[in-house]
């Protein structure tokens, strides 16, 4: 069995006592830096043999994973801090460990983008994690494009040295809209900074950054017809002429009398 196993972002207390268990009872750990995790193991006393699994490794690692899979071993798969594949590795490995048919589950713990959803105080109903934005200038664009109109909070990962200019894509793309730069989730110096993506962000960026913007409004397409022509459209698709007066109405904020005129043939 492999286990994706979540641990702290910040706050080491944040350990769960099934990943303490579970990382206790395998016979070894992938990890993206041995050294960072070592520290985390160490805190809670787990001697477990360590084997490097990051983003540069990722295929040749997953290989030598799946081989001692077969060969009857537990392992357990940790990132730096949170979830397993969430802008970590680990995509690769679960693809490879579909393809032959191995037996993998999760040990839920802590992740950054749903903690700063929490302390954003943006809509959480619904929401998009998009992650870490390209670098290339017009990909950047190109990926933001696609996403501008849903409306929903969107949420971003991004570098302390990339964080200005993501802002400024952002709002490039989106135009004006309410954001909020979350850093140092779970630690003493947690923040949640609410800014206008025109204003941009004050001060200097440190620390790695979980950037959210407030979501944009659907367009309605049939807002570009004339009321009349907007009425006829919905006739056309068989509504009778109270219905589509109904429909017409709600959609464009007016009521149903003040349409009337445009039912009445000439």
């Amino acid at each position: 069995m492999l286990y994706f196993v979540g641990t702290p972002i910040g706050n080491l207390k944040d350990m769960s006592l099934r990943a303490i268990s579970v990382l206790n009872e395998v016979d070894e750990i992938a990890c993206e830096d041995t050294r960072h995790s070592l520290g985390l193991l160490n805190a809670y006393d787990i001697k477990k043999p360590l084997v490097s699994y990051h983003k540069f490794n990722e295929r040749l690692s997953g290989e030598k994973i799946i081989e001692k899979l077969k060969s009857g071993k537990n392992i357990a798969v940790i990132s730096d801090a949170g979830m397993p594949l969430i802008s970590d590795p680990g995509n690769i490995l679960v693809e490879m460990l579909v393809e032959n048919n191995l037996e993998f589950t999760v040990v839920p713990g802590a992740c950054a983008f749903v903690s700063a959803l929490v302390l954003s105080g943006l809509d959480s109903s619904r929401f998009c994690f998009l992650g870490f934005l390209p670098q290339k200038s017009t990909e950047r664009k190109e990926f933001l494009e696609k996403y501008k109109n849903l409306d929903m909070t969107l949420i971003f990962y991004s570098a302390p040295h990339d964080i200005k200019k993501d802002i400024q894509t952002i709002y490039e793309v989106f135009g004006d809209r309410k954001a909020v730069a979350v850093k140092e989730i779970t630690k003493m110096h947690e923040s949640a900074n609410r800014f206008l993506l025109s204003e941009g962000l004050d001060g200097e960026p440190k620390g790695e950054f979980v950037l959210l913007v407030e979501g944009g409004k659907c367009e309605n397409q049939n807002l570009n017809l004339s009321e009349k022509e907007h009425i006829e459209l919905y006739i056309l698709k068989g509504y009778d002429k109270k219905e589509a007066l109904k429909k017409v109405a709600k959609e464009r904020g007016v009521s149903k009398s003040s349409l009337y005129k445009y039912t009445i043939e000439e």
